[in-house]
Order: C-alpha cells, then sequence, then structure tokens
C-alpha cells in the first residue's frame, strides 16, 4: 500500500552530506521603489470602457508555449509565449516602461502552469526591469503562489484598477505593497497577505526557504495524527485532513482558521510532463539534485505526448530522464499511453480516503471524489514538496454543498456540475473549499469524479465528497478491503461561510457554451437552436472513465435500434487511463455481449490514445480557427480547445446524442426514453 515514507538518501550519501542551510540570512531583497506605466488589459466586448475579468491561464501563456527544450532553457518559451494572442505586442511594450499590468477580477483563473508568472516575470527582467501586475478581485490562487515563490510582484487592488487608465505612472513599494497612482495622486493598500506568505515574499522565495528547511526535513519523520473526536466536530472534511497532516503537531486546533498557513504531509506530489520540468529544476535547487530521491512524486506523460513535435519530445524526455535516474517506476512514472494522471493515480491504488494530494496540475481536485483533499499547485511547490516531503497550504473559508432531491433522466455528474457552475456565475465558488454532500446516495463515483473535478473551472481550493459506503464500495470491487486512514466524515459544528443546496429534481442535461462553463443552459433548450459542429469528443480526466464511455454507448446502441446508425461528423473518444482503454475492448452484458469499443465504431467512432490530446488544444484533433466541437470535457474559454476554435461542454450521453442528430442536443431528442435499468450507471 502506498504510504508516506520519510526521506530517502541517494546511494552514498549520509545525512552528514546534507548541508544544513537553517542559520543562513534570507536573500536581501531590493526594496527600491518599482516604477513603471500602466498596461492595461481592455474587454474588447465591453460597451463602456472596462478592464478585462476572467483572463485565464491559457491566454497567458498558450499551450504550445509551455514546453522547455532543456533545464538550461526552462523560460524562453513561457517568455516569448506571454498573451501572444490576446496582445502580440505585449512584450515590446514591457520593454517600452509598461510594466504594471492591468486587469479585472478573476485574473489568472485555470490551470496550474507555472509557465505564465515565470514568463511574465521573465518578459520584464531580461531588460533589467521588474514587473508588477495588479488586478481585482479573487486573483487565481494558484497563480497567485506560484507568484510569491518565484518572486513576481502580484496585488489586488480593486479601486487601483478601477482608478487607472493608459499611459499612467505608478508605483509600487516592495516592503509595504503600497501602490500609488503618481498620475492620479492616489495611493492604495491591496489586499493583504497571511504572515507565512509575507516571510515567503520576503525570504527569497521557495527556492531559499527550500535551502533553510531541507535539512530539518530530511531529519524529521513524517506523522500524521487525527483530531480527537471534540476537535475533528468543529472541522469540514477538508480541515481534519489537513490537520493530520500537518507537520508542527505544536498548532492547535484553534489555529485551523481561514487565512493561516500551515505546512503539511503529502501523501502523493504527482506531475504531468507539462509541469514536471520546473518542479525537477526547483527540487535540484533545494536539494543538490544529488542527495535525497524525491519524496512521494509521481509524474504522467499525458500532456505533449503523441504529437509527432520534437520541441515536445524533447519536454517529455526531462522527466523521462529524472525519472530513470531518480529510480521512478510504474506506477510512479506512467508511460505515454498509461493515461491522464486524474484517472491513472487512483487506478493504480495510490489515491485513497484520507489523504492531501497536491497535484501540479489544477484538477488534481478530482481526487476529492474519493475522499481526499486534491488541491492544484504550481511547479515549485510540488519541486519543494518533491524536497521537503510537505508543502505550505494557506486555508480558504469553507461552503457546503449539499445535493438531494431525485436525479433526473439523463443527468450525470456533468450536468449537475454545469447547473452549480451557471448559478454561482461570475463570482464562482470565490476560492472556496467546497464541502461535497450527497445526502441521497445516488451519486456513483464517476459522476463524483466529475464534479470534484470541476472545482477547478468553478475556482475552488479544492472540492471533496467525505469517504462513505459509495466510496468505500468502490475500493472493495478494485480489491482493496485496507485503507491507510481511519473513516471520517464532516463535523457537525463545522463552520460554512455558505451553506446552500441542489435540488436534484431540477437539474436537467445541460450544455455549456463558449468560452465559460457556467454559461450553462438546458440542453433541450439549446437544441431548439440547432446548433451544428465539427467534432464531436468524448473523454479527458473530467468524463473519461469506464462508467462515463458506458453511458455514452448505451444511448448510442439505443439509437442504432431505432434506426440512427452513423454519424456524419468527426467522432473521437479519449479513454481516461490505457486500462480504461483495454476494458473498453471487453464484452459488456449492458451492451448484450458487445464492447463499448464496438459501439463506438459501429457508429463512425474512432478509440484515440488516452491523453489531454484537443481538451489541452494539442494534437491532430484539436480545433482549427471557425471550427466548433461539443466535448465532455472540462474548459472552453477561449482557445482552449485550439487557436480560433470554439468548444462546447456536456456529459458523455449529450455528446453522443449529438453526434447522431448533427447539432447540440440530449438524448431525448433521439426519441429515447428514460429507462434505469437499461441507461443508468
Amino acid at each position: 500500500m502506498h504510504r508516506i515514507e520519510p526521506a530517502k538518501l541517494r546511494p552514498g550519501v549520509s545525512l552528514d552530506d546534507v548541508q544544513d542551510h537553517s542559520h543562513d540570512d534570507a536573500t536581501a531583497s531590493d526594496d527600491r521603489l518599482i516604477r513603471g506605466k500602466a498596461l492595461i488589459l481592455w474587454d474588447p466586448k465591453s460597451p463602456t470602457p472596462k478592464k478585462r475579468d476572467a483572463i485565464d491561464t491559457d491566454q497567458i501563456t498558450p499551450a504550445a508555449d509551455c514546453v522547455s527544450e532543456s533545464l538550461e532553457t526552462l523560460d524562453e518559451r513561457w517568455k516569448a509565449g506571454s498573451f501572444r494572442y490576446l496582445m502580440p505586442d505585449f512584450r515590446a511594450r514591457v520593454h517600452g516602461g509598461e510594466t504594471f499590468v492591468i486587469a479585472g477580477d478573476r485574473f489568472a483563473i485555470g490551470s496550474s502552469r507555472e509557465m505564465s508568472p515565470a514568463g511574465l516575470k521573465g518578459v520584464a527582467e531580461e531588460v533589467g526591469l521588474q514587473m508588477v501586475v495588479v488586478c481585482g478581485h479573487n486573483m487565481g490562487d494558484i497563480f497567485r503562489r506560484n507568484a510569491f515563490n518565484l518572486g513576481l510582484h502580484v496585488v489586488q487592488s480593486p479601486d487601483a484598477v478601477a482608478d487607472a487608465e493608459d499611459g499612467d505612472e505608478l508605483t509600487f513599494d516592495p516592503v509595504t505593497r503600497q501602490i500609488a497612482n503618481v498620475t492620479r495622486g492616489k495611493t492604495y493598500d491591496p489586499v493583504p497577505l497571511s504572515p507565512k506568505e509575507e516571510e515567503i515574499r520576503r525570504s527569497g522565495g521557495i527556492f531559499d526557504v527550500g535551502r533553510r528547511e531541507f535539512r530539518r526535513s530530511v531529519e524529521t519523520a513524517p506523522s500524521i495524527e487525527w483530531a480527537d473526536p471534540d476537535s475533528a466536530r468543529g472541522m469540514t472534511t477538508t480541515e481534519q485532513i489537513i490537520w493530520a497532516h500537518r507537520v508542527d503537531k505544536d498548532r492547535e486546533a484553534g489555529d485551523l482558521k481561514p487565512g493561516a498557513t500551515l505546512r503539511v504531509y503529502a501523501d502523493l506530489l504527482p506531475a504531468s510532463d507539462g509541469t514536471a520540468p520546473f518542479s525537477i529544476h526547483t527540487f535540484n535547487q533545494i536539494t543538490g539534485g544529488n542527495t535525497i530521491h524525491p519524496r512521494q512524486a509521481a509524474i504522467a506523460n499525458d500532456h505533449f505526448v503523441f504529437t509527432g513535435s520534437a520541441i515536445d519530445d524533447k519536454q517529455t524526455s526531462i522527466g523521462k530522464e529524472f525519472a530513470r535516474i531518480q529510480g521512478l517506476e510504474k506506477p510512479y512514472y506512467a508511460t505515454p499511453g498509461d493515461g491522464i494522471f486524474h484517472f491513472y493515480f487512483p487506478e493504480q491504488g495510490l489515491v485513497m480516503p484520507g489523504q492531501f494530494i497536491p497535484g501540479a496540475d489544477s484538477h488534481s481536485r478530482a481526487y476529492g471524489a474519493y475522499g481526499a483533499v486534491g488541491i492544484g499547485v504550481g511547479s515549485t511547490t510540488l519541486g519543494f514538496g518533491w524536497a521537503t516531503g510537505y508543502i505550505y497550504v494557506t486555508l480558504a473559508k469553507a461552503r457546503r454543498v449539499v445535493f438531494d432531491g431525485r436525479l433526473q433522466p439523463w443527468v450525470s455528474g456533468k450536468d449537475i456540475v454545469l447547473e452549480l457552475l451557471r448559478r454561482w456565475g461570475a463570482k464562482q465558488s470565490q476560492g472556496m473549499s467546497v464541502e461535497l454532500v450527497d445526502a441521497g446516495m445516488q451519486l456513483p463515483i464517476a459522476y463524483r469524479n466529475t464534479i470534484a473535478n470541476m472545482m477547478a473551472e468553478a475556482e475552488a481550493l479544492n472540492g471533496i465528497f467525505a469517504p462513505d459506503e459509495t466510496t468505500y464500495e468502490w475500493y472493495r470491487q478494485k480489491g482493496v478491503v485496507t485503507l491507510p486512514y481511519p473513516r471520517i466524515s464532516p463535523g457537525a459544528d463545522a463552520r460554512y461561510e455558505i451553506d446552500e443546496r441542489i435540488d436534484l429534481t431540477d437539474v436537467r442535461p445541460m450544455i455549456a457554451k463558449p468560452f465559460s462553463p457556467g454559461n450553462a443552459f438546458p440542453a433541450e433548450e439549446v437544441a431548439r437552436e440547432r446548433i451544428t459542429f465539427d467534432k464531436a469528443m468524448i473523454g479527458s480526466c473530467t468524463n473519461g472513465s469506464y462508467d462515463d464511455l458506458l453511458q455514452a454507448a448505451l444511448v448510442l446502441r439505443a439509437a442504432r435500434g431505432k434506426g440512427v446508425k452513423k454519424v456524419d461528423r468527426e467522432f473521437r473518444i479519449f479513454p481516461g487511463s490505457g486500462g480504461v482503454g483495454r476494458q473498453i475492448e471487453r464484452p459488456d452484458a449492458r451492451l448484450d455481449g458487445e464492447s463499448i469499443a464496438d459501439v463506438f465504431r459501429s457508429v463512425g467512432g474512432q478509440i484515440r490514445q488516452s491523453w489531454c490530446g484537443p481538451c489541452f488544444g494539442q494534437g491532430e484533433d484539436a480545433l482549427t480557427a471557425g471550427q466548433r466541437a461539443i466535448t465532455s470535457f472540462n474548459r472552453n474559454w477561449q482557445n482552449r480547445m485550439g487557436l480560433g476554435g470554439e468548444g462546447y461542454l456536456a456529459s458523455p450521453a449529450v455528446v453522443a446524442a449529438s453526434a447522431l442528430v448533427g447539432y447540440m442536443a440530449p438524448p431525448s431528442e433521439l426519441g429515447l426514453t428514460w429507462d434505469p435499468e437499461k441507461f443508468g450507471v
């Protein structure tokens, strides 16, 4: 069974060889006032002048620029790709002195790609300047943490954003973080940091902090201590897991408050082939690269594979060589085709209830489906964890969502989460930790995976279903009867900033239109618009499980019985893992002995390798300019599925029905009548 292990020294290395930097002085920070001009990201669609909201990391650093040819040239493409399509002259403007990037609310939401803050910082530094990012409310939390780690100045000040105009002269005080608009004669105090975040920011960034803590982390064996019943009564499920995994055991339960920053041991620290190189660089910088093996490390090749690109091959070769040197083997090192890591690692038994799993991919929140705390982190945080065994976590406020009522025909986890995102609107989760409650025990693990996974799009710290009988039955079916941690559930007196209820009786099949997962509408309404498309695609880490693909196959097979036998659009299927890909080739009794793969092929579908592919805008199936697709993916932001393409989001059943109908529609459009025995999962 996978467990947290103490640091493992490399052969020939003793503890005496591990240098002690705990008493080193912090790297002297540059306290000089930073001066520059405003570079404003305006919203071109607003009828009145308005700073652009919800700029996601795909817009800051397009997928094709998230690559490195070597550890020595990590950031070359990151710098070149900064705002490549959103502001093509960005680099030139920064070099000309426009170093204060001004944006609206929810800046840098989305992925864990640390290429974004690193690229922005590097663009200014290559001409001897410093960049300051100023935005409104709810900056993307992963980006914010990455920026502190790297030394990129980021501040949240809605008033400063509202007042700024093109050409304004601005200053930033690195000591107080105060912003001044010299042109307007105004000063602004930004949203404050936690004391530990401020310490990291002022003490040289994550590399220096890691070096100072490294020796002690090697000497100390991790221990997990769960809260006593009285203390647990006041904690959410997430808080109980974080509390049990705290490094500093002298902390008191009363310290567990929103805004507090704790050091927390990690059970697993997974990276993708995209985020691994910078994690490796961070690990080497902290440890020297030859003292210990990376702790709790795992790498999956799922982003930059099957493209035929030489630079992508160089990207993946960095992680491959690191795995060879460090002795990482399956299941901790997943080769191309093994799977997308949010399916592969749970499938391999590395994800268990009660675990704390920071993953260098934003959809690591998916582990909440299994009763674990999964959060997205950047590469430097992950590399720090590989070195020390723990990471720094700032606690968020909690909110609870209770799903009750009766699940309706054709409704799956995708429909539920799209409806939730629609209701939350522009504010989304407000960065909170979300306690997800299946009150009626109607949601199988496949549905829970979709909902927890898309807490990334909800901009939540994490989302978690406390482990229950559905969870434990899933493990029993896999032959796992012994689990590492005790059963836990949210405390009766746990505090929630927002407590809400979703009546599943009111949820219908949904379709999200561009360019937001929250821009969702009932599929029956969308069907009346007769929206056609070029491609239909099922899979991704959000909807690539066996049960997801089975649900689509059941729709296709039933439609065949009504004479609808072929799709007239490109239809592609991406299994969530290689294991799922093999499983769908086997006969299934629900399909009267046909396999899921045979059903897909019978209507003209093609089974692809298990990887992120077009969900990440990569490979031969990515959209091109003017193309439109209906997919079971998780993000439909601008350019996400391919430059100039339009992505729509729906459940596997809705995508399958649409593929046959030829326009976006639910299965009922095929004349199918819901039968839970026939179509239910």
